[in-house]
């Protein structure tokens, strides 16, 4: 087990070893997430006050913090109880009020005695059209003029902690920070006119004008850089594990991948052929694939996933394909079993409700190799599940499949090729963070004759005009989704719910035309109620998101999203792939409630104007940010204290190519600046990936 260099041991230590932080301070600075020196490093002031002094107060612009040097007049001590102490100063040409509240007389009284010249800072404002001064953040004698900082970082603060405090604790972080190595690249960091780590630390605590504010600031920069490529070099080493370990080297599968494709009814684009060489390249290369394949909504992701996995098939291994929902995993088994039993193949179905008899014989099939291809949920993955001969395992929409849930993966037993595959267009930046340790393909085509979805946008007075469009569309045979945001009525919101949408547009329709699913049905309904839909026996789906992804009715051509400007770019653009699959044209109706923000109106118009789900995924982490795109379609992405994923994206993809070139040229990180690298990653806290390192 790695341990800890000496040198970062001050970094480490609890904020209560500083000079000044007592027990209360500590304990209120843990509540903000701050246990350690390192912590208060890396909490970057927000903003700064310059303390230049000043001659007298009519020189600011009240309200605004001014250093002056000032004679007290006199003490107007408060006659009522919780009343104001007001002494009243003079400056050079204006007199003024300095207010305590709950103040103790005999400590201001020395503080500020009558006829004493003191220095003061503090913000200047008005009351009562007269400038006073409130607790004034510096009261020195003239003599202690220097006590007084010309500049003053302001930090992010939490409860309990006074901007005082916290720079007093800062001073005591800063007074310990040592002199380490150099991790950066020489030239990118010549290039870039970035610090040494040390003095970027000071620099960026010690704000002298707005630039050293800025992103592009040399000591922030550097600082945001170094996050990013201690990130970078965490997911650089679990890829470099990875393929350092032996994997299969599967060969063939040409003859049965034309047979399959010669009896589709569609054409592949180029782009899909061009992903299917990628995969078949690593699949025959003697070390494991380890694969990202985006794809836009309906480009065509499923039919690469089977014919890769009937090349594992041919190379004498077995095959699994991993989806999130039982919905989608039955789904790709419907699609697939037509085309399995083509090609000589046995594919079964494996979910949580399999169980007893039926479960025991799958899974002794499975050990025998008489499955070839698994479809399932996270069940395939079960302890009890043992597979012949392993080969190739394809992970659908797993958002929160991890780096660590994917080395889990790789380490049971023998190296299998991965394939992860996602239909939610990932921002190059973004996919960088999630997905540096593997090798992305894209699909960037729509299946030749897939025609455009029209996408208009109403307000829902016209609801009852879109029930008369359903109704027309229903009649000639055409199936639709109505989604909603919520299941049922909530004090909360006013969204509109999917229950009563649905019981509001069951008199409008014949009876056993409308359909209803949603995340709070159990398995079986919402299984029964999909296949229902599915088989076109109800010809109106209503629903929550729970039909975002995956589901594939070719007869479906309408979408109406109720209240859609409370969806996200990337959700909507996910729920208009529902439709538009098959060759008929289709539509999407957008329902907004007025009056619509600038906001709601941009990303509806967005919607409008493209169906590439690449630049929609770029417009929505625009008009988000990372932090809510993490927080929904994109879980599961790294966070960063000093780096902002959406304007430093560039520095990302840096930091991605320089720590894959430095394991490349290092693998061991034995090299002067290999060590310094391992330095970093203590200090990002990613030692664990040190582990993976062998030395000697």
């Amino acid at each position: 087990m790695a341990t800890r260099p000496e040198i970062l041991y001050p970094l480490f230590s609890s904020t209560i070893s500083l000079k000044g932080i007592g027990e209360a301070t500590y304990l209120n600075l843990e509540k903000a997430g701050i246990n350690k020196v390192k912590d208060l490093i890396f909490t970057l002031p927000s903003s700064f006050i310059d303390r230049q002094q000043k001659k007298t107060v009519a020189e600011v612009l009240i309200p605004e913090v001014v250093t002056v040097e000032i004679e007290v007049l006199n003490h107007k001590q408060p006659i009522v109880q919780n009343r104001p102490f007001i002494v009243r100063v003079k400056d050079f040409s204006v007199e003024f009020n300095i207010i305590f509240f709950r103040a103790r007389v005999e400590y201001i009284k020395n503080l500020l005695p009558i006829g004493s010249k003191r220095l003061i800072s503090g913000k200047l404002e008005f009351f009562d059209n007269l400038p006073q001064m409130t607790h004034p953040d510096y009261i020195i004698p003239l003599s202690e003029k220097n006590v007084i900082p010309r500049f003053d970082a302001v930090y992010p603060l939490t409860q309990g902690i006074t901007q005082k405090i916290f720079s007093k604790s800062i001073k005591g972080a800063l007074e310990v920070v040592p002199l380490l190595g150099e991790w950066i690249d020489k030239s990118k960091k010549l290039e870039s006119q970035w610090p040494d780590w040390q003095k970027s630390v000071l620099l960026a605590h010690t704000p002298k004008n707005q630039d050293a504010l800025s992103l592009t600031n040399p000591a922030r920069e550097r600082l945001a850089y170094d996050e990013f490529f201690a990130h970078q070099l965490t997911l650089a080493i679990a890829r470099f594990k990875m393929r350092r370990k032996k994997g299969f080297s599967t060969l063939g599968g040409k003859e049965v991948r034309k047979a399959v494709i010669s009896r589709l009814n569609y054409s592949l684009t180029s782009s899909q052929e061009q992903v299917i060489a990628e995969i078949l390249s690593d699949m025959a290369a003697p070390i494991g694939m380890y694969r990202l394949l985006q794809g836009d909504v309906g480009s065509g992701k499923t039919i690469v996933a089977f014919l890769s996995l009937l090349t594992a098939v041919d190379g004498g291994g077995q095959g699994v394909i991993m989806a999130p929902t039982e919905i989608l995993a039955r789904q790709h088994f419907d699609s697939f079993v037509d085309l399995a039993n083509l090609a000589g193949v046995r594919i079964e179905l494996l979910t949580g409700r399999d169980t007893g008899q039926k479960r025991a014989q799958k899974l002794e099939d499975l050990s025998k190799n008489e499955i070839q291809i698994l479809v399932g949920t996270h069940a395939v993955f079960q302890k009890d599940i043992i597979y012949s001969s392993l080969r190739l395992v394809v992970i659908d929409e797993q958002h929160r499949f991890g780096v660590n849930q994917r080395s889990d993966l790789i380490d049971k037993g023998v190296l299998v090729d991965v394939l992860v595959m996602t239909a939610t267009p990932i921002p190059r930046s973004l996919a960088l963070v999630s997905f540096g340790d593997m090798e992305v393909s894209v699909i960037n085509e729509k299946p030749i004759g897939r025609k455009p979805i029209k996408t208009a946008i109403l307000s829902e007075t016209r609801i009852s005009e879109i029930i008369n469009k359903l109704s027309l569309a229903i009649d000639k045979g055409n199936q639709a989704y109505w989604v909603c945001p919520l299941v049922e009525e909530s004090d909360l919101s006013d969204k509109t719910a999917a229950e009563e949408r649905f019981r509001s547009l069951q008199p409008n329709f014949k009876e056993g035309v409308i359909g209803l699913v949603h995340g709070q049905m159990s398995v079986k309904e919402k299984d029964a109620a999909m296949k229902s839909f599915v088989l076109g026996e109800t010809k109106l789906l209503v629903a929550t998101t729970v039909i975002e992804v995956g589901v594939d009715v070719p007869n479906a051509t309408i979408m109406v999203i109720e209240r859609a400007e409370s969806f996200g770019l990337s959700q909507l653009h996910q729920l208009r792939g529902r439709v538009g699959r098959g060759n008929l044209p289709s539509t999407c109706l957008l329902i907004y409630k007025s009056p619509l923000s600038q906001t709601g109106l941009r990303r509806l118009s967005i919607l409008k104007e493209t169906e590439d789900g690449f630049k929609i995924a770029e417009e929505d982490l625009r008009m988000r940010g990372a932090g809510n795109l993490i927080g929904t379609a994109q879980s599961g992405i790294a966070k960063f204290r000093i780096g902002d994923l959406e304007k430093q994206s560039a520095l990302m993809a840096v930091a991605h190519s320089d720590a894959r070139k430095l394991l490349n040229d290092d693998p061991r990180l034995e090299s002067k600046r290999g060590l310094a690298a391992r330095n970093l990653l203590w200090l990002m806290e990613k030692s664990k990936v040190i582990n993976l390192i062998k030395i000697g």
